[in-house]
């Protein structure tokens, strides 16, 4: 593979406890039950609005634009406690010395996901990073798809690791590989009901 694309919540940076917490706070206070983590990477999925159908959120009562707003506005405060996977950038700094053209491939913000990988200290291992330009333009696969066709890119030595089946569905609508990673937002048993190969971290993965 001479193109790898990552995605970044749950993929590079670690951020499923943060995520699990700010749930939680929203649930209760709509006066819901939290959840548990194995419950929360049984249900997660895309769109987020459906998972919070899953997580017990009733929208006839409950706010979406609020909840949206609450999350987007506690995970930007708090983001900076959540660290990389132990073995990032070791893995990056390898596949950059050895020519690899890696980008970051998300559905978050553009300006946030610049200034996590900047206090990551992995910035400079990305050719691009691909991200909205707010929150709520096109989603990862628009992104994906473009710039594949903007830069010609030949598929067949294209990858895209993530950590969830949207990650797989993204990857399929940019024509390329797909990796699945499963210490992320998904559980193990759910990413086996997809169609790409699961590992446990990127040290299993050859590219």
């Amino acid at each position: 593979m001479d193109y790898i694309f990552f995605d970044f919540n749950g993929t590079l940076v670690d951020d499923v406890d943060l995520c699990l917490d700010l749930l939680n706070q929203m649930l209760v206070f709509c006066n819901h039950k939290p959840v548990d983590k194995k419950k929360y990477l049984d249900i997660f999925t895309f769109p987020v609005k459906e998972y919070y159908i899953k997580a017990g959120f009733d929208f006839s009562v409950d706010s979406w634009d609020d909840l949206a707003s609450f999350f987007v506005k506690e995970y930007s405060r708090l983001n900076i406690n959540c660290k990389l996977f132990h073995d990032v950038k070791e893995t990056l700094f390898r596949l950059k010395s050895e020519g690899k053209h890696l980008f970051v491939l998300s559905a978050s913000e553009k300006s946030m996901l610049l200034d996590q990988l900047e206090k990551y200290g992995i910035l400079e291992y990305f050719d691009e990073v691909l991200g909205k330009d707010n929150y709520y333009a096109e989603g990862k696969e628009i992104l994906g798809i473009n710039f594949m066709k903007k830069h010609n890119l030949d598929r067949s030595k294209c990858v895209f690791v993530g950590d969830t089946l949207h990650d797989e569905e993204t990857s399929r609508a940019m024509g390329i590989k797909c990796y699945l990673v499963s210490r992320g937002h998904q559980s193990k048993e759910v990413l086996n009901t997809s169609n790409s190969r699961v590992f446990s971290s990127f040290e299993e993965i050859e590219f």
